[in-house]
């Protein structure tokens, strides 16, 4: 009997920067667009023209370090762990889509735990130049953005808005990560309604699934997305409540899927790239070290 195929557990993490590198300026956009007030009218061509007239192109990768230390905490977690569970269920002979999406929904919330301070950073860093000079952090990169983070808010500080960000974290793998295995599976299975085209095991399958899987996660996720970016943008102590009852007190319940166009331009191609490198990182896992 053959070995089932194992892989490293950092996989993921690689996959998802190299997916974070070509789609940083989209995740930029959408976080300026969630935290800039409804009064200012903001659309993701202002945001973008704003941010390159001030302080050029090199303005829209802004944070990039941190979105780096993001991918390799919270995404290296939250895919491996999936991996792991998904491998432990398949050797239990489990391969229904219900103990796939609990698996998926807890991978998220451990990689939600682990990738929370890299998160702060990153909403910081991307939202730093459109407050006031007196309010912006400055954080030059996301190892000195730690230090600070630290020494002026203390360990606990690393905690803010933890709450929302598992919350978004267990959505977000359960509805991209669980929704791109079952897309996945069902392409292969059945061929498309009408025009009867069957899918094979290779990138345009990739491509179709994730695609299909950003849409879900973007819709899914919009609600903890902007919570998240406005808790971890505020200086000083807030809570959820606060944020939530001032934002529909000013903006209406509208403001919960603020920025879901740019937050599906961003996670939509994040998807695709990030399930691609990941498929193409385990086919060159597999033939440099074939299960025996």
């Amino acid at each position: 009997m053959s070995k089932q195929q194992t892989y490293p557990f950092w996989l993921g993490g690689v996959a998802a920067s190299m997916a974070a590198s070509c789609t940083h300026p989209l995740d930029l956009t959408k976080v300026r667009l969630q935290t800039i007030p409804d009064s200012k009218k903001p659309s993701v061509i202002s945001v973008v023209r704003t941010s390159v007239a001030e302080s050029g192109v090199r303005s829209l990768y802004t944070g990039l370090t941190a979105s780096l230390m993001r991918q390799m905490s919270y995404s290296l977690v939250r895919l491996g762990s999936y991996e792991s569970m998904k491998a432990y269920l398949a050797e239990r002979g489990q391969k229904k889509t219900g103990p796939l999406l609990l698996a998926a929904m807890l991978a998220g919330a451990l990689g939600g735990i682990a990738g929370n301070p890299a998160d702060i950073l990153l909403v910081r860093m991307t939202s730093d130049s459109i407050r006031p000079p007196e309010k912006r952090y400055n954080y030059s990169n996301a190892v000195s953005g730690l230090v600070t983070l630290i020494k002026q808010e203390g360990l606990r500080g690393l905690t803010r808005g933890l709450g929302t960000n598992v919350t978004r974290a267990i959505l977000m793998n359960g509805s991209q990560v669980g929704s791109y295995d079952y897309f996945k599976s069902r392409l292969l299975r059945e061929p498309l309604p009408l025009i009867g085209f069957q899918f094979r095991d290779n990138l345009l399958l990739h491509t179709a699934a994730s695609c299909l899987a950003g849409t879900v996660a973007t819709t899914v996720c919009a609600p903890a997305d902007v919570m998240r970016s406005r808790l971890m943008s505020a200086s000083g102590k807030t809570s959820p409540l606060e944020v939530l009852k001032r934002s529909l007190q000013e903006e209406g319940p509208r403001f919960l899927f603020k920025g879901w166009t740019p937050a599906f331009i961003r996670l939509g191609p994040n998807t695709i790239f990030m399930f691609v490198f990941f498929e193409q990182l385990k086919k060159g896992w597999r033939s440099m070290f074939p299960a025996s």
